[in-house]
């Protein structure tokens, strides 16, 4: 017995399951599944510049007889519907497991979505673990469901699956052969010749899926009484367990395709049936399709965010341990980006000169945040680079302020190079800035193209970025150390000031990549108490109730970013 985390169960499933081949992009809830994959024997696991290409990867090496593993975050989802949908079509060669990492409550995410509606879009099975040793064994057996079906498997987690340790029995890894591959036109060429009778091969095996669900033992029924019954699936069962001990349970590991007939005699054999889930309305309005009778809950559930027991308790108008509520009055903790982080000042610029940042997904994000307050935009990855081209086409002509597009090295290879690609191809203009800190840093540190690190260290090609710009086009390409204030600052008036499009490179590695630190600095009496140093935002500046700058060295790396800004020499070293 073991105690391991969701995302780790997965991998262990995957690998007693006899997978050789993982792909992904990082994205939290899902990274450490791949990282621990990467940790078996016998494995090859990479690092894909987003989570399409992942998917396409994982569909050729299906085709060619392998297990596959491929993971993501639930917003990577979308950008891997394309062969997700097709994939459903062609079916499989080897297994092929697709993690989708929901993230009820959005704690690290962009939104809330409910990845289980792509499943039932693409008519995939999906399986729904409710804890670690589910998440192990369903994996396991989703290759051979995958196989016997020929079919890509989803298996969809949340946040709380995947981070909360809970005990499973690791076991013995099974060696799978490759399928033979066989050229087989008809099934993986997706032409609409082919296309067409793959979609009744794609109906037959709905019909099979739909009766194999109807005894599939991972749709379980905990027996308790017989007033209240309720149907859940995932994390969402721990909590009803907890908060409704005397309710009978219908614990769904399958929520596509739902088990109708079970569902239906689940039903009969209560007075009242009710549907709890989080986030979303995927599983209530998929029973009621059944013809099911679905009661509400005396209070309404919370219809976003993570359900706990309390809340499902109140929802049922039942009484709740006594708790203490958080005082109002304690200080906000805001996150902020770390002591040194190279990415400051290159905000502190832009808002200096109050231009509009279209800003995309990293831990860069937090220059959005006062004091910097520096970022007009963010939606999903890549956006930075096509919302200034949309900002410059919709304000030309006009007197506006400088339009700057901000992302970090791994997003631009995620999907920002292709959306400068088209800014160039189409004669845009304006300032991109790609903060390259030689690191996927919000989700751990993981490698990209642009730092030449692969997941298991093996032999890579470390991409050039300016190389790569000045390739498909754009003229202005500079390199800057955006350490240096009066440096970030003189590029970014530069080029805003030009009618073309204009790329910086501001290249300084994240500061936990070697984690140096050199004697703090402290504040001498010649401070002012201007508050300059404050603006940066750095969480080793604090103040007094007087205005008076105080630097804690427990927290100072003494990088002398905020020596910059001081105009009275009142920082100095300690």
């Amino acid at each position: 017995m073991e105690l391991m985390s969701g995302n780790e169960a997965i991998a262990q499933g995957a690998w007693e399951a006899g997978c050789t081949i993982g792909v992904a992009y990082p994205g939290t809830p899902s990274t450490e599944t791949l990282e621990a994959f990467a940790r078996k024997d016998g494995v090859y696991a990479e690092w894909c510049v987003n989570e399409k290409v992942a998917v396409e990867v994982g569909t050729g090496a299906s085709a060619a007889g392998a297990r596959v593993l491929a993971t993501m975050k639930h917003v990577g989802v979308n950008v891997a519907a394309d062969p997700l949908f097709t994939a459903a079509y062609t079916g499989v060669g080897g297994g092929f497991v697709i993690l989708a990492a929901d993230d009820p409550g959005m704690y690290s995410s962009q939104n809330e979505q409910d990845s289980r509606y792509y499943a039932q879009a693409a008519a995939v099975p999906c399986l729904d673990p409710a804890d670690s040793a589910e998440a192990l064994s369903f994996t396991r057996d989703a290759f051979a469901i995958s196989e016997r079906f020929d079919v890509p498997v989803m298996l969809r987690s949340s946040v709380r699956v995947s981070h909360t340790k809970t005990p499973v029995e690791p076991g013995e890894r099974t060696e799978h052969e490759l399928v033979p591959y066989r050229k087989d036109p008809a099934k993986w060429v997706m032409m609409p010749a082919f296309a067409k009778p793959r979609r009744a091969v794609q109906l037959q095996r709905i019909d099979a899926l739909r009766e194999w669900v109807e005894t599939c033992p991972y749709n379980e029924v905990v027996r308790r009484g017989g007033d209240i019954g309720v149907v859940c699936a995932g994390a969402v069962y721990q909590h009803v367990a907890e908060a409704l001990p005397e309710a009978s349970v219908l614990k769904l590991g399958v929520t596509w395709p739902l088990p109708a007939r079970k569902l239906r005699e689940f039903a009969a054999s209560v007075e009242r049936l009710y549907v709890v889930e989080e986030g979303s309305e995927y599983l209530s309005a998929a029973v009621r399709a059944c013809g099911i009778a679905v009661s509400e809950p005396p209070a309404p559930l919370p219809r976003a965010g993570e359900l706990s027991p309390r809340l499902v308790r109140e929802a049922f108008g039942l009484p709740v341990p006594p708790y203490t509520e958080l005082s109002e009055t304690l200080p906000g903790r805001p996150p902020a980006l770390c002591p040194g982080c190279p990415h400051r000042l290159v905000f502190k610029e832009l808002a200096r000169m109050k231009a509009i940042v279209t800003g995309d997904i990293g831990c860069y994000t937090l220059g959005a945040l006062p004091p910097l307050s520096a970022m007009d935009t963010t939606v999903d990855m890549g956006a930075s680079v096509s919302m200034a081209h949309g900002f410059e086409l919709a304000l030309s002509g006009t007197d506006h302020k400088p339009v700057v597009a901000v992302i970090g090295d791994s997003t631009f290879a995620h999907s920002g190079l292709s959306s400068l690609i088209s800014t160039v191809y189409n004669r845009g203009a304006g300032t991109v800035c790609v903060l390259d800190n030689r690191t996927t840093a919000m989700t751990g540190r993981q490698g990209n193209p642009f730092n030449g690190v692969t997941l298991q260290n093996r032999p890579s090609r470390e991409l050039n970025i300016e190389a790569v710009v000045r390739a498909i086009g754009v003229e202005d390409v500079r390199t800057v150390d955006p350490n240096d204030a009066a440096a970030v600052r003189a590029a970014l008036k530069e080029t805003t000031a030009l009618d073309d499009i204009s790329v910086i490179v501001f290249r300084s590695p994240c500061v936990l990549l070697e984690q140096k630190k050199t004697r703090p600095l402290w504040v001498n009496a010649s401070c002012t108490a201007c508050g300059s140093c404050a603006t940066l935002g750095c969480p080793a500046i604090s103040r007094d109730e007087s205005g008076v700058a105080a630097i804690d060295a427990a927290l100072c790396i003494g990088c002398g970013q905020c020596t910059q800004y001081c105009r009275f020499n009142a920082i100095v070293p300690e």
